[in-house]
């Protein structure tokens, strides 16, 4: 095990992390791996960075899932104006906000 300090200090004063090394390969495309930030458990695949990126983004969907929104006909309790979609089904005991008053009253 050998401790290596980031040279990018760039987002604060962080403490040196471990580097792990050792002589693995990538699970997906066979890349070797030399240096790891933590010690792997021989129990879970090991993944290359550039796999390891491929892997979170597909998880992920490359970003936030797209909301369902609710079609109905409401109106903003604040100013009156017609809200045709909502992001939730409203449960009717609550005042419903159109964006603009939505976002006055939450300052």
């Amino acid at each position: 095990m050998i401790q290596k300090k980031s040279d990018d200090n760039s987002k604060g004063d962080f403490p040196e992390r471990k580097m792990f090394q050792g002589d693995w390969k990538c699970a997906e495309c066979g890349t070797k791996i030399t240096e790891l930030p933590f010690e792997p458990s021989g129990d879970r695949p090991l993944h290359c960075r550039e796999c390891w990126s491929k892997q979170r983004e597909q998880r992920s969907g490359g970003g936030f899932a797209p909301r369902k929104m609710i079609q109905g006909d409401w109106k903003c309790a604040d100013c009156g104006t017609k809200i045709t979609e909502l992001p939730f089904e409203p449960s009717g005991d609550r005042p419903i906000y159109c964006r603009e008053c939505w976002a006055k009253n939450r300052e």
